[in-house]
């Protein structure tokens, strides 16, 4: 019987990586399952990740009546809640959110807040210093259907309703409440919502929201959510119908949540005419009040009233805008039939940038969103003008971006506001529609809706300067003190570096996930199920993992595990390579030994000369063995493998994150070719493998993730033969 050598060569190569002895010391369980950390499933969320059989959420409406005092910057109002017990639980009491208390006088929030003294010092830093801004909710009653007075109990920024009775399963109760508040300074105080004032003409521009007292969560799975505001985790909330009633001074123009009531009590005969125009005008804006309506409004200052009138289906919070400086502008959007009103208010000092941009860049985020989520289910969408940071609600939210007092502008401004409109209308989907717990898990909406963005950003323009959302962005992060890093699974209060671990790292991971592990068909459409399966719910992070494998097919744990349980970097290191191929016998070649050489890659020659070593393949006594190569046709082995070069490389993972490992070989004749190795490959030796790949030609260069794909941290050592690379000092100096 022949002795197949030829075969025995070929397994004795390619066998290494499956023969690696396992060890404790190169097994950090990084490809253990998730099962034992994501919390179990049941009838409410299943191990798909879709919500269950008896999935249930809580309900809360409201009837709202606020007066925006603009001469003493104040805020009364009155209002009416239904909260409706969908749950299979009796509730002995309720919780609501007081969000304005996180400003008042014995607020948690500068107590919990760290400081130091230093030999200098800002007017900025020493201002919260003698800062005696009287803030948060004044309750002025709390009362039951009957108008009697409720027992109740303010915990900082959270009020517990005592029920005389608990609220049965699939009852409803409701009460009322009648509060203040004096509105802050978002200038000088900072905040999500607030006022900012113009001295040039006297004027204020009012952003408001977290104005109402509002219900809490009760979930299946957090039950009451009532962990206290301290400014950073934002906001969870019920789903419900809201009818909310604006008193402002007459000469203002008002932004809301929902849809405008009774235009003809509040816009003048013209500015009607071109709110209709704007409905059916799909290719540029209608101005519906104009610069100079908004100049003259600024110089009257009308003390009369009126009462604007909105109302919001099936929404989960509610803010609005005004002010008498405000332009508007307005045109629709085609959403599969659908024909939302893409919306932007601003006052003269933000054009021409807010004219030219901010509704168009509205416009593509419905767009863009609705293809890789839901179609945007809501009749408006709204970005208002402010001079500090960007902040969300359901159909509209406040944006940054201010022109120079002369109207010019710098490209990095205008990318800038663009970015800040994308993600804050964005926010719609996540978490105003998919409606995750934002107080716990920042990066639910914050690191999937930049994600999304990013994807946007690209639609609206190819050569944006995407700032999040790519591999590359987040390496410097990645590359970072760790000590100053924490798991993207962290709440918000305790994240160290909160835009990097909340926005920027969560959305380079999916994007890498879409990119590089999954591939955009897979990853768009379980990315979309769970859309799909959650709009208007409240999922967990277990229900968007699972439902990210379930839809795809693709075991992700491992993914999960490392850049969301971990901080562990990407650092992959080709080490060595090592170039093999058969001798030719001119003899006897079924019966002799068969030698092979190889050549360590590690010199810089553009063809890998001589020989280095060579050795000896033998054959084996195994019986099992003889038995399986005899099912092997020999001569065609051995002519497949006649002239190959066979390369054996070592990686070495430094950074601890397992990734795929993608190969670019540079061959002898010029060409090139991409390979990419699943994350897999590290299952059995997280630290280091050996993997033999058989090429036609001969190589002369190997690069490991070409592309940057993978956000390695040290590309020094990713090619074969070692390159005189620029340094990093080098590329600082360059300002790369």
């Amino acid at each position: 019987m022949k002795t197949n050598k030829f075969l025995l060569l070929v397994l004795a190569v390619t066998g290494s990586v499956a023969g690696w002895a396992q060890t404790d010391e190169n097994w950090n369980k990084k490809f253990e399952q998730l099962e034992t950390i994501l919390p179990t499933a049941n009838t409410y969320r299943t191990a798909s990740g879709a919500p269950g059989k008896d999935y249930w959420q809580q309900r809360a409406d409201y009837k709202i009546s606020v007066t925006l005092h603009d001469d003493n910057q104040r805020i009364t109002g009155a209002e009416t809640i239904t909260y409706f017990n969908q749950s299979p639980d009796a509730l002995e009491y309720l919780w609501l959110q007081l969000d304005q208390n996180m400003r008042a006088q014995d607020s948690n929030t500068p107590l919990v807040a760290a400081s130091k003294m230093a030999d200098t010092l800002s007017g900025r830093q020493l201002y919260d210093y003698v800062n005696d801004f009287d803030g948060g909710f004044k309750i002025a009653s709390v009362k039951d259907a009957t108008g009697k007075p409720l027992s109740y109990h303010i915990n900082k920024t959270m009020m517990r309703l005592n029920l005389s009775q608990p609220l049965q399963p699939g009852a409803s109760y409701v009460f009322s409440i009648e509060w203040s508040y004096n509105i802050n300074d978002r200038m000088t105080d900072g905040g999500r919502s607030g006022l900012e004032f113009f001295p040039e003409d006297g004027n204020y521009s009012y952003t408001i929201a977290q104005f109402y007292p509002r219900m809490a969560v009760y979930s299946d799975n957090e039950g009451w959510q009532n962990k206290q505001f301290l400014g950073r985790g934002e906001f969870t909330l019920s789903f419900g119908n809201f009818e909310v009633d604006l008193t402002v001074p007459s000469d203002f123009i008002v932004g809301a949540t929902g849809e405008l009531q009774n235009p003809r009590d509040v816009l003048s005969a013209e500015q009607i005419k071109r709110f209709e125009r704007a409905k059916k005008s799909f290719d540029k804006p209608v101005v519906i009040v104009t610069e100079e309506e908004a100049v003259e409004n600024e110089k009257t200052k009308d003390k009369g009233t009126k009462t604007w009138k909105y109302k919001a289906s099936n929404v989960r919070d509610f803010a609005f805008a005004a002010s008498r400086k405000y332009i508007w502008d307005a045109m629709a959007v085609d959403i599969n039939g659908k024909t939302p009103l893409a919306m932007s208010y601003y006052p003269k000092e933000g054009n021409p940038l807010w004219g030219d941009y901010s509704t168009i860049a509205v416009r593509q985020t419905l767009i863009t969103y609705s293809k890789y989520t839901i179609d945007y289910p809501y009749p408006v969408a709204i970005s208002v003008h402010g001079a500090s940071i960007g902040m969300e609600y359901p159909m509209i939210c406040f944006n940054f971006g201010r022109p120079n007092p002369d109207g010019s502008y710098t490209d990095r401004l205008k990318y800038g506001m663009l970015g800040v409109i994308i993600h804050e209308v964005g926010h719609n989907f996540f978490p105003m529609i998919i409606n995750s717990d934002e107080r716990q898990w920042t990066w639910m909406d914050e690191g999937l809706n930049t994600f999304v963005q990013s994807l946007t950003e690209k639609e609206f323009d190819p050569n944006f300067p995407i700032r999040r959302g790519t591999a590359e962005s987040i390496v410097p992060y990645m590359r970072g003190d760790q000590g100053l890093a924490r798991p993207i699974m962290t709440n918000s209060e305790q994240i160290l570096q909160f835009g990097n671990n909340a926005y920027a790292k969560p959305a380079a991971a999916l994007s890498i996930l879409r990119e590089t592990v999954m591939g955009p068909e897979l990853f768009d459409y379980a990315f979309k199920t769970y859309a799909q399966r959650w709009a208007f719910k409240q999922p967990s992070p277990a229900d968007f993992f699972r439902t990210m494998e379930d839809a795809s097919a693709v075991d992700l744990d491992w993914f999960w595990r490392g850049w969301f349980y971990t901080t562990d970097n990407v650092d992959i290191s080709v080490d060595n390579v090592k170039w093999y191929r058969m001798q030719r016998e001119q003899n006897g070649l079924e019966t002799r030994n068969i030698k092979a050489t190889d050549k360590n890659l590690n010199d810089n020659t553009k063809a890998f000369g001589d020989q280095a070593e060579s050795f000896v393949f033998k054959g084996t006594n195994s019986r099992g063995f003889r038995e399986f190569q005899n099912n092997i046709d020999e001569g065609q082995v051995k002519l497949a493998l006649e002239g190959k070069n066979f390369y054996e490389v070592t990686f070495t993972n430094k950074g601890g994150l397992v990734m795929p490992i993608i190969l670019e070989w540079t061959y002898s004749d010029g060409t090139t070719e991409i390979e990419r190795i699943p994350a897999e490959i590290w299952r059995m030796n997280e630290k280091e493998v050996k993997k033999v790949f058989v090429k036609e030609k001969e190589v002369v260069k190997l690069v490991l993730d070409p592309n940057k794909e993978t956000a390695d941290i040290n590309v020094e050592d990713n090619f074969f033969p070692r390159e005189e690379g620029v340094t990093r000092f080098d590329k600082f100096k360059k300002g790369e």
